[in-house]
């Protein structure tokens, strides 16, 4: 029969294994990083990283402006100086911040100053978001060898950090999403508007020009 002391350190090694437990938790976490690039169509950058292995979540969202809490509308419109991003969370240990860029790059257009694919404007331009010198090191060597493989001028910008402000939960997994949504062409599931609108687009089809075997996602 258990007395009072055997309680008492029954209940002090659960205690001292949940601590365990606890910390391992919040140190897994804690392991994680986010990186936050525009690239046009934020669905479209989304619908991309959420495929690649070590990516655990892919948000899109806002960032780089002047305004605080931009709705969609406003930042499509302009003048609120934001891109539309995805802020990509990953595991270093599985996916690194370079290989993350490479890809970036090469499912882009970063020759392209004023928008990307049929999306023109300010809001859809490319951009990569760096919040420490080494994130701005990786970043710069990431753009440089881009540049030297395209044999062209890579006009993305590498800025510092920015707010990031989720958008809402319309546009978040658009592309796998099932609801009902009115188009351009005619009543569609949003999985399905938002292959016809990438296809339309011309996205996968300027990659493929750019990038040719390289290009990660093209048609995926």
């Amino acid at each position: 029969m258990f007395n009072l002391n055997t309680l008492k350190s029954v209940a002090l090694v659960g205690m001292i294994a949940f601590g365990f437990m606890a910390q391992a938790r919040t140190a897994q976490a804690a392991e994680l990083e986010t990186l936050t690039v525009a690239g046009g169509c934020f669905w479209c950058v989304e619908a991309d990283f959420e495929k690649v292995k070590g990516v655990k979540e892919a948000v899109s969202g806002f960032a780089g402006g002047s305004v605080k809490n931009p709705t969609y509308k406003q930042v499509t419109a302009g003048g609120t100086g934001h891109y539309e991003v995805v802020q990509i969370t990953f595991d270093p240990s599985i996916v690194d911040r370079r290989t993350l860029l490479d890809l970036f790059f090469r499912s882009v257009d970063p020759t392209d100053a004023g928008g990307q694919f049929c999306d023109r404007g300010d809001s859809y331009r490319t951009a990569i978001f760096a919040e420490t010198p080494q994130q701005q090191k990786i970043a710069k060597a990431a753009k440089a060898k881009a540049a030297t493989d395209l044999g062209q001028t890579v006009v993305t910008p590498i800025l510092g950090a920015s707010e990031f402000y989720p958008a809402d939960a319309y546009h978040q997994d658009y592309y796998k999403g099932n609801s009902l949504v009115l188009t351009r062409f005619g009543p569609k599931r949003q999985a399905s508007a938002y292959k016809a609108y990438r296809k339309a687009c011309g996205r996968d089809a300027r990659v493929k020009e750019l990038w040719g075997s390289a290009a990660p996602f093209a048609g995926s």
